[in-house]
Formats: C-alpha cells, structure tokens, sequence
C-alpha cells in the first residue's frame, strides 16, 4: 500500500479518477462489491460527460473498465480503491472502512491511504527459544507473513535445553548469546529492506539476553510478550502480540492529542480553514489534526478557499475534498497528519493545526 502511495501522491495531471469503496472480505457478501463498483463507474461517466470531451471521455473510461475486470473480488479487504487518469490506472485494497465515494480532480485522492498508514500499525514479531528463532510479518492483528528463507533458524550448537531457571554456565550463556546474535544480524538484513518495529515473543530472561546482544536496539518495544510459543501458529502468535502493540497505539494517539492541547494553550495553534491553508504553504504547519471522516468540496481562488455544498461537487473547477488537498501539501512541506475519531475535535470544527513557530 505504501509502494502505491509513493506511486501516485505526486501526480498532477487532467482528470485522475479516484473510485473509493468499501468491500467484503468473505461470500457471498463480496458478491455485492463488482455490483456496487459498477454503480461507481456510471457515476464517474456521468460527471465525466459533464466536461470532457468524447475523445478523452472514452480513452479514461475504457482504462476504468479494464481495471474493473483485473479486480478478483473474492480477494478483498475492507475496502477497496482505484486510481485512473489518461496515463495509469492502479487498484489498492485496504484494510480500514471509508466513505464510498467518487472523486475526479487534478490528483489523485489519497487521504484513505494516508489515513491507513496511521490506522494500521505494521511491526514483525520475533518468536525467540533458546534453540530456535521465527520472523512474523503482521498488521493490527493479522499475519501478512512469516518470513522464509533464512528464517525459521536453528541453532547448530549443543546445549541443554531451557529450563526456565538461569544458567550460570558460562559455556552455555556464550552458545546461547552466540546464538541470539546470530538471529539478530539475520534480523537487522530485514529491517534494513523492510523497517519496521520490532516486538520480542520470549520468556523475560531470553529478551534481556537478546537486547543484550542486539547491535541496533531501536525500534524494539520496550516490553515483550513474556511466554515461550515457538511451536504455536503464526494467527495465534500475533493475536497476543497485537494486544500489546494496540495498547502502545493508543497511548501514542494519546500522546499526540495531548501535543494539541498544549498547543492551544500556548497559542500555536491554528483552526481556521484558510489559515491553515496559507500556514502550511509558509511551511508553518507541523502537525495537521483532521477527524476521519470529514469532507468538504470547495473552491481555491486566489489562495483563498471557500466551501461549496455536496450538490456542486460535480461542478466544473471545485476541488471534491479541500481537506485531502491539505494532507498532501502539509506533507510536501515536511509536515504530518493525526487523524482522530469523530467528535475528537468538536471545538475546532474538526480541524485543526499546530505551528512551527
């Protein structure tokens, strides 16, 4: 999904054509998901028939269609996105629900994607014994792999097995340090490729004993899910694990909010829609604070922005959601994006930005 992201975020061009959709992951529910895309594509030609010409209204909807038949719905996930202009055309499934919707502008819309990053907490888990070492892949609470290759690994040394009390042996702790240090240099490879966080499955002794020996500690939570599980399955592995990983994801979220508060009180804060918009393009805007589902269609004139009612979405030059705009520049300009539940930012009329200055 990220791969996709840096694809397409930075595409300006005539027309893309962003369909968003929710989606089913199980029959015959996903039975419904190739009717309610077609639904979609007849509200794109309409809008498109508004104000394209034959010619380029034929060439974007013939790449739509193709899409559409690439699409195996049996395969969904909760929802499900699709990016066309004259150029490309691209679909991403995702695991988050969003609003349906239909959006045709000169980018591409990206806020879902955006949004799915944040929402979805990506990490390995490293299933450690004293005698063997799994690599697991997952997101929230779901496996996306277990890594092969170099992975599960063994230890090639003799020693005796674990027995939950410590082992004052010197020529064992060294087998079993030599060990860890081992998985670890194997583990670093991947991260290198694909970063990510890192939350240790092991009894207590062994995850100080790995941290011990570890070259590059950053990125591995600071606490562990404590049981020796290196025989159990992947699914029920990462359905503790994720436990733990959603308990730091929220206190995260918590500590981001509390960032705004503290901002307001020392008035670097900005809630005004325009103000905002001219303080990100001064690069003045550190973190942008926008509620999941809010949408607005406005007109840009003049560097000034004015909001328009859902009937005039499909008008000529009307950007279909101001607030995606804002992401993506906030972003260009180094910024960041926190979004939060409904009704989280009441006060601001659910936006709101913190300063740089």
């Amino acid at each position: 999904m990220d791969l996709t992201l840096k694809k397409i975020k930075n595409i300006t061009a005539d027309h893309c054509i962003t369909i968003i959709m929710n989606s089913h992951r199980t029959g015959p529910d996903y039975l419904k998901d190739e009717v309610a895309l077609k639904n979609h594509i007849k509200t794109v030609e309409q809008r498109l028939s508004a104000d394209t010409d034959k010619k380029t209204r034929t060439k974007l909807m013939d790449r739509l269609q193709h899409l559409a038949e690439k699409i195996d719905h049996s395969h969904n996930l909760d929802s499900l996105i699709l990016f066309v202009n004259e150029d490309m055309a691209e679909f991403t499934r995702l695991r988050i629900p969003v609003e349906d919707r239909v959006v045709i502008d000169d980018n591409f819309a990206t806020r879902d994607l955006i949004r799915a990053l944040h929402l979805q907490t990506s990490y390995y888990v490293l299933v450690l014994s004293q005698e063997k070492a799994r690599l697991i892949e997952a997101m929230n609470g779901e496996v996306v792999r277990e890594l092969g290759d170099d992975f599960p690994m063994e230890t090639t040394l003799s020693h005796a097995r674990y027995s939950g009390d410590y082992d004052s042996d010197s020529h064992q702790t060294n087998l079993v340090d030599e060990f860890f240090n081992r998985v670890d240099k194997q583990f670093q490879k991947v991260r290198n490729s694909h970063p990510l966080p890192l939350l240790i499955c092991s009894v207590h002794e062994n995850y100080h004993r790995y941290l011990n020996v570890a070259d590059d500690k950053r990125g591995i939570f600071d606490t562990h899910l404590n049981s020796q599980r290196i025989g159990e399955k992947a699914g029920n592995i990462v359905s503790e694990a994720w436990k733990i990983v959603k308990d730091y994801t929220i206190e995260r979220n918590n500590e981001r909010k509390a960032e705004l508060k503290k901002a307001v009180s020392a008035n670097r804060f900005l809630s005004d829609s325009n103000d905002i918009w001219r303080a990100i393009h001064a690069g003045r805007v550190r973190t942008l604070f926008i509620e999941q589902d809010l949408f607005q269609p406005a007109v840009l004139k003049d560097n000034s922005i004015t909001y328009v009612s859902e009937e005039q979405r499909s008008d000529t030059d009307i950007i279909d959601d101001i607030y995606d705009e804002m992401i993506e520049a906030n972003l260009s300009y180094g910024g960041d994006v926190v979004f939060l539940p409904k009704g989280e930012l009441t006060k601001f009329n659910g936006l709101a930005a913190i300063t740089r200055y």
